[in-house]
C-alpha cells in the first residue's frame, strides 16, 4: 500500500515543471520502497530489480547490516570535512580498500563523492606523479559526465551534446570489442598508430580503461588484451588506471573485474556499489603515485563522508560474511544459461556476453550485417516492466540489454526475473 501524499500523474506533472529535461528516466514509474531485489512503485506495483541503481546495489536494498552501521552512525556523526576535522571511519576504510584491492605493494586511498569526481583525481594525481599531461582512454568507454571525464568518454550522444569545448590532452583509442570487429590484435596495433600520430608515449600520463565496457555494452576486454596493455605502459612509464566504478565490487565473480586477468593496475577507481546506494567513491593506488600530489591539492567538502563510510565498511562486512562473490559466479552462471537460450531461440539476439553476473545481450536486425535494433531493446524495456521486470539498456547504439540484479537476490526472486525476461523477449521478437 502508496504511503505518498502524491499520486503518480501529480508528480509526472510536478517533475515537468521542476526537473530539467536533459535528466533522462530509464522508466516512467515513482518507486516508493524497496527491499532486497524488489522494488514497489507509488501506484503499489512489484517489480524484480534488475538494474540496482545502475549498478549502485550489489548487496541488494536495504541490507539490514547496512541500514544498522548507517543508524549507528547517524546518531554519532553527520558531517565535518575530513580535511577540517578527521574521524575513525575515513582512515578504516581507507585502510580496508588498501587490503582489498588487487596488488601487494604499499597502497593508499582517497575518498570521494562520485565516480566522476574520482576519475578525474585519479587524473590529476597521475599527472602530478608523472609529470606527464596526456591521458589515453578507449572507444565506447564512459567515465562520467564533468568536462574532463565527458572528454574522455567515448560516446558522443546523448552525453557531449553541445557541452565543449573539451578538455585537451585527451586521447582515444579503439577497444577491443571482437563482436563489432576489434580483436585483441587490431586493438593493440591501433593504439600503437595513436602513439606514432597523435601523442607519444613519453608524454601518456596514465592509460584509463573499464575491464569491462559498462555504458558502453557490458564487453569484457580480453585478458591477453590488459595483460599486453599493461606490458606496454609499464615500458614507458605510463600509469595503468582501471575504472572498476560499474564492474567493482563483486559483480564478475571477483572483487574487481581486472583480476579475471591477473593484471594489477596502479590505480583502481571506485564508486557505484562501494557505500550500498549512499554518494561516495575511491581511488586507490600506489602509495608513491597517491602521494605525488602536495597537501591541499586533494580532497572535497563531502569527500568520504561518515554515514557513506560506514555504509561501505558494513557492505565489505557484508560481502565477507554472506560470501557474496561466491554467490555473483552462482548468479552469473544462471543468467549467462539463460541468455544463451535466448541466442538460441531468437535470431535478433545477436550476441551475449559478460564476466560473472556483468551480463547482457545486444540486439540486432539481422546477424549477418549485426545492424543495431534500438527499437527492439527499448519495447523490450517497456514490455518487461509491464510484466514486473525493470531493466535497462546500454551500447553505443542502447541495443543492449544489460542486468545488474544485486548478487543477493534469492533463487526464486532470480528464476521469476529470467523467466519475466524470457517472456518479454519472445513478445517483442518472437522465435526462429
Amino acid at each position: 500500500m502508496s504511503v505518498s501524499t502524491h499520486s503518480a500523474q501529480s508528480l509526472h506533472e510536478m517533475r515537468r515543471r521542476a526537473v530539467p529535461r536533459g535528466v533522462g528516466n530509464a522508466h516512467p514509474i515513482f518507486i516508493e520502497r524497496a527491499e532486497g531485489a524488489r522494488v514497489w512503485d507509488i501506484d503499489g506495483k512489484e517489480y524484480i530489480d534488475f538494474v540496482g541503481g545502475i549498478g549502485v546495489l550489489n548487496i541488494g536494498h536495504r541490507h539490514p547490516h547496512v541500514l544498522a552501521a548507517v543508524r549507528a552512525q547517524l546518531e554519532r556523526l553527520m558531517h565535518t570535512c575530513f580535511q577540517v576535522a578527521m574521524y575513525d571511519g575515513y582512515v578504516m576504510l581507507a585502510d580496508a580498500l588498501n587490503g582489498v584491492t588487487p596488488g601487494t605493494f604499499a597502497k593508499k586511498t582517497l575518498l570521494l563523492s562520485t565516480g566522476a569526481e574520482a576519475i578525474e583525481n585519479a587524473v590529476k594525481i597521475a599527472r602530478q606523479a608523472t609529470g606527464r599531461q596526456a591521458i589515453v582512454t578507449f572507444s565506447h568507454g564512459f567515465h562520467g559526465r564533468t568536462l574532463l571525464t565527458l572528454s574522455m568518454t567515448g560516446k558522443s550522444a546523448p552525453y557531449k551534446q553541445n557541452f565543449g569545448p573539451y578538455s585537451p590532452e585527451v586521447y582515444h583509442a579503439p577497444f577491443p570489442y571482437e563482436y563489432r570487429g576489434w580483436s585483441t590484435a587490431q586493438a593493440i596495433g591501433a593504439l600503437y598508430d595513436l602513439f606514432e600520430t597523435q601523442v607519444q608515449p613519453d608524454r601518456v600520463a596514465a592509460v584509463v580503461i573499464e575491464p569491462v565496457l559498462g555504458e558502453g555494452g557490458f564487453v569484457p576486454a580480453p585478458a591477453d588484451f590488459l595483460v599486453e596493455l599493461r606490458e606496454i605502459t609499464e615500458r614507458h612509464g605510463i600509469l595503468l588506471v582501471a575504472d572498476e566504478i560499474q564492474s567493482g565490487f563483486g559483480r564478475t565473480g571477483k572483487m574487481f573485474a581486472v583480476e579475471h586477468s591477473g593484471v594489477v593496475p596502479d590505480m583502481v577507481v571506485m564508486a557505484k556499489s562501494l557505500a550500498a546506494g549512499l554518494p561516495l567513491s575511491a581511488v586507490t593506488g600506489r602509495a608513491e603515485v597517491m602521494d605525488a600530489p602536495f597537501p591541499g591539492g586533494l580532497g572535497g567538502t563531502y569527500a568520504g563522508n561518515p554515514v557513506a563510510c560506514a555504509a561501505a565498511l558494513a557492505t565489505l562486512e557484508v560481502f565477507e560474511r554472506e560470501h557474496v562473490l561466491e554467490r555473483a559466479g552462482v548468479v552469473g552462471e544462471r543468467i549467462a544459461r539463460s541468455m544463451a537460450a535466448l541466442h538460441e531461440s531468437h535470431r535478433d539476439v545477436g550476441d551475449v556476453r559478460g564476466l560473472g553476473a556483468m551480463r547482457a545481450m545486444e540486439l540486432v536486425t539481422d546477424r549477418a550485417t549485426k545492424l543495431p535494433n534500438r527499437a527492439a531493446a527499448e519495447r523490450l524495456v517497456e514490455v518487461a516492466r509491464s510484466k514486473g521486470l525493470l531493466l535497462m539498456r546500454a551500447g553505443l547504439e542502447n541495443n543492449t540489454i544489460r542486468v545488474l540484479v544485486p548478487l543477493t537476490v534469492s533463487d526464486e526472486e532470480l528464476e521469476l526475473g529470467l523467466e519475466r525476461l524470457a517472456a518479454s523477449t519472445k513478445e517483442v521478437l518472437g522465435s526462429w
